[in-house]
């Protein structure tokens, strides 16, 4: 994990006790820690945004650096029956635009988490529309 990342993350009476020189991420939903060093942990309490891999499902934030969440996903599927999301956040990237390493807790790009909030929207907007998941819907 770059420092920076941690750095960025942190509330200030956090940052203010930052110590170890280096940090690893916890991903693990049911763990309240999000970053962990030598002798030292920051929990979910001290991150200045919520940590889509620490959060229920429904209205996580997928991408902290073009302000997209699930409900965004969710949306799309709904009025179009596809999200796009994942294409638009890609030529945002190639263009030089984003900030993961310090705008995304993990610190490291979003289109993981989009792909698997993109998958989990498309199957409750399925089973929500009766839809199958490999057609179409004609909203």
């Amino acid at each position: 994990m770059k420092r920076i990342t941690v750095k960025a993350m942190l509330r200030p009476e956090s940052l203010a006790r930052l110590s170890a020189p280096e940090h690893r991420f916890c991903p693990a939903p049911s763990c309240p820690v999000v970053y962990f060093g030598l002798d030292e942990i920051f929990d979910r309490e001290e991150i200045v945004v919520p940590v889509f891999q620490k959060e229920r499902p429904g209205e996580r934030p997928v991408c902290y650096c073009f302000g997209i969440d699930e409900t965004d996903i969710r949306r799309e599927f709904e009025q179009t029956g596809r999200s796009t999301v994942a294409e638009r956040i890609a030529v945002l990237v190639k263009a030089g635009r984003c900030a993961c390493e310090v705008k995304n807790p993990q610190g490291s790009c979003c289109l993981g988490n989009v792909a698997a909030a993109t998958t989990a929207a498309k199957a409750a907007t399925a089973t929500e529309t009766g839809v199958p998941e490999d057609e179409p819907s004609h909203a």
